[in-house]
């Protein structure tokens, strides 16, 4: 029951029904899973230990609100723990069944590329954006567990999880994006094959690095527009504020001699 309520709302946090700052209530979650309060509890308390969720003085627990820095610690972290595990299939060799696997999501992706070209549309849409993220972490833990590492799998696991709440604040990948993955997937596959360590740590770390950047710069666009958005919503009181000078509105241009207005009716 208390892995139930746990994939549960996580699911509802990675899906964006539950944005970040929401309130979390044990009462209405019970309910929606059919469970009782005490799983549900369980699950919550997991979920803060792994900073899917925080703890709110007198109010439970919310859903974390994520800002910049932390997507960079998270893709540090993700960057420092995958270009390691990569550089050890390498040398190793990997798992000819989880290989395989890795190959067929990777061409998945070129897949997507395609039928978004012959679509004529310029992006994914959102369920398409969810298949993609679906298949791309596929792709990465693939690799992780041709390590042979469960431990790194599960923090790198976590952290790309959290990673996936920014992807609610960008638009869904176009074309030439797909197919840089597909190219970055394809030669990171390749140098593994090969036996080539150095080359596939490089290439996976240059490949990491990009999606930082994609996501530092939507999420700086995010930011933004959320804050023009504030500022339009801000009552009149507080907009004074930030005219301190008190600039009178210009006075209306006085009528041209011969357009006079017409004086009212005694």
């Amino acid at each position: 029951m208390q892995q139930k309520a746990y994939q549960f709302i996580q699911q509802r946090i990675l899906s964006g029904r539950l944005p970040g700052g929401s309130l979390i209530s044990e009462v209405s979650l019970a309910r929606e899973i059919g469970v009782s309060r005490t799983p549900v509890r369980e699950a919550i308390g997991q979920l803060v230990a792994e900073g899917f969720l925080e703890r709110v003085a007198g109010r439970g627990a919310a859903v974390v609100q994520l800002g910049r820095d932390d997507l960079i610690e998270l893709y540090e972290l993700r960057e420092a723990l995958e270009v390691y595990a990569v550089g050890k299939v390498a040398r190793q060799g990997p798992q000819p069944a989880d290989f395989a696997a890795a190959e067929e999501a990777c061409e998945q992706i070129r897949q997507m590329a395609a039928v978004l070209e012959s679509s004529g549309r310029p992006r994914l849409d959102d369920s398409e954006m969810q298949n993609f993220l679906a298949t791309d972490l596929r792709f990465h833990m693939l690799l992780l567990r041709m390590a042979g590492n469960r431990r790194l799998m599960k923090v790198v696991g976590d952290s790309r999880l959290l990673i996936r709440i920014f992807s609610y604040r960008r638009e869904g990948h176009d074309a030439a994006q797909l197919h840089g993955i597909y190219r970055y997937h394809r030669e990171v596959l390749d140098a593994i094959g090969s036996g080539d360590a150095a080359r596939a740590m490089q290439l996976l770390g240059e490949h990491i690095q990009l999606s930082k950047q994609e996501r530092l710069q939507a999420y700086d666009r995010w930011e933004r527009e959320h804050e023009l958005k504030r500022m339009i919503a801000l009552p009149q009181a507080l907009l004074e504020r930030f005219n301190p000078a008190g600039i009178e509105p210009q006075p209306e241009a006085p009528a041209l001699r011969g357009h006079s207005k017409p004086r009212p009716r005694r």
